[in-house]
C-alpha cells in the first residue's frame, strides 16, 4: 500500500510540473502554429532564476511561508522580460515549415545554454534544505509525505483551473481560441494579432519559467535539464494530442505516474517504459488520446 502511495504522490508531482510546460507548448503551438522546443530552456532559466530568488531569500533570513511567492514571481518576472523579446525574434517562423521552427528553436536552446553557463556556470545549483524546510505530512505508519510536493500539485492544479476560466470566460481568452481556430478572419475582424502573438508567447513562457522555478526545492538546477524537459513535454504532447490542453494534463500524468513508477520497481526501465507508450500512441492513435484527428 505504501509503495503505491509513494509512487502516486511522485508521480502527480513531476505531472504537474511537466503539466505547466507542456500547457505552455500546446497553447503557443494552438495559436501560433509554432513547434518550440526552446520551451526547455524556459524552463531552466526559470529554475536559476528561481535558486538565485530563493538563494536571495534564505540570505535576507525570511519566513517559508515567503519561499513560494518568490519562485512565482521570479518566474513571472522572466517571462515578462524574456517573452516579447523572443517572441519577436520567432516572428520570421511563422507559417514556416516545421522543420525550419524545429531547428531555429533548438538553436535558441543551446544559445540560452550558454547564458546559463556565463552567468551561473556549468556545475550544478541546489537550494540547501529548503526543501524540508516546508515539513512533513504524516500519512501512516513510517510513511511522510513532503509538504512541498502537495503544495506544488495544488499550484499546478490551481493554474490548470485558471487557465481554462481565462479561456473560456474572458474576452481575451475568447479571442485567443478564435486566433487558434481561424487567425485569418479574427485580423479580418480587426484584431491585432502581433499584440495576441506576443500575449500568449509571454503566457507559454511564463508557465515553463513558473514550472522551472517550482522545481528547483526539490531538484538540483542544472545545464541538461532543458533538454532533458523538452523530450519529457513532448511525450506529454504525443500522449495527450497536439494543441489539446486536456490533453496536456492527460499525457502528463501518464508520464508523471509511469516515471515515477518506473524508478520505484526497475529505475533502467524509466526512459524505456515512456518510449514503449509514445511509439503505442502514435501506432494506434497518433493524433494523441485527446486530439483530434487530421
Amino acid at each position: 500500500m505504501l509503495p503505491g502511495l509513494n509512487i502516486l504522490i511522485s508521480g502527480v508531482f513531476n505531472a504537474a510540473v511537466l503539466f505547466l510546460i507542456a500547457a505552455g507548448l500546446q497553447i503557443v503551438f494552438g495559436v501560433q502554429k509554432i513547434v518550440n522546443l526552446a520551451c526547455g530552456s524556459f524552463y531552466a532559466l526559470g529554475a536559476y532564476f528561481g535558486i538565485t530568488a530563493l538563494a536571495w531569500a534564505v540570505k535576507l533570513q525570511l519566513p517559508v511561508a515567503t519561499f513560494i511567492p518568490i519562485l512565482i514571481a521570479s518566474g513571472l518576472l522572466l517571462a515578462v522580460v524574456l517573452g516579447p523579446t523572443v517572441e519577436r525574434l520567432l516572428r520570421f517562423v511563422y507559417h514556416r515549415d516545421e522543420h525550419f521552427q524545429l531547428l531555429l528553436t533548438f538553436a535558441l536552446v543551446l544559445i540560452f545554454e550558454d547564458v546559463i553557463r556565463i552567468f551561473w556556470g556549468a556545475s550544478p545549483l541546489q537550494s540547501n534544505n529548503v526543501y524540508f524546510a516546508f515539513g512533513e505530512l504524516p500519512l501512516g505508519r513510517n510513511f511522510t509525505v513532503p509538504n512541498y510536493n502537495l503544495i506544488v500539485i495544488g499550484i499546478a492544479l490551481a493554474i490548470s483551473l485558471g487557465f481554462g476560466w481565462f479561456l473560456q470566460a474572458t474576452r481575451f481568452g475568447k479571442i485567443v481560441r478564435a486566433t487558434a481556430e481561424n487567425a485569418a478572419m479574427c485580423e479580418a475582424l480587426c484584431i491585432d494579432l502581433s499584440k495576441v502573438y506576443v500575449a500568449v508567447f509571454t503566457l507559454g513562457v511564463a508557465l515553463g519559467t513558473v514550472g522551472g522555478a517550482l522545481v528547483v526545492p526539490a531538484a538540483a538546477a542544472s545545464l541538461d535539464m532543458g533538454v532533458e524537459l523538452i523530450v519529457d513535454a513532448f511525450a506529454v504532447v504525443i500522449i495527450g494530442g497536439l494543441g489539446s490542453m486536456p490533453g496536456a494534463l492527460v499525457g502528463a500524468l501518464v508520464v508523471g505516474l509511469v516515471r515515477a513508477a518506473a524508478i520505484w520497481l526497475y529505475p533502467e526501465f524509466e526512459m524505456l517504459a515512456i518510449y514503449v507508450i509514445v511509439i503505442a500512441v502514435l501506432i494506434l492513435r497518433p493524433q494523441g488520446l485527446l486530439g483530434k484527428s487530421a
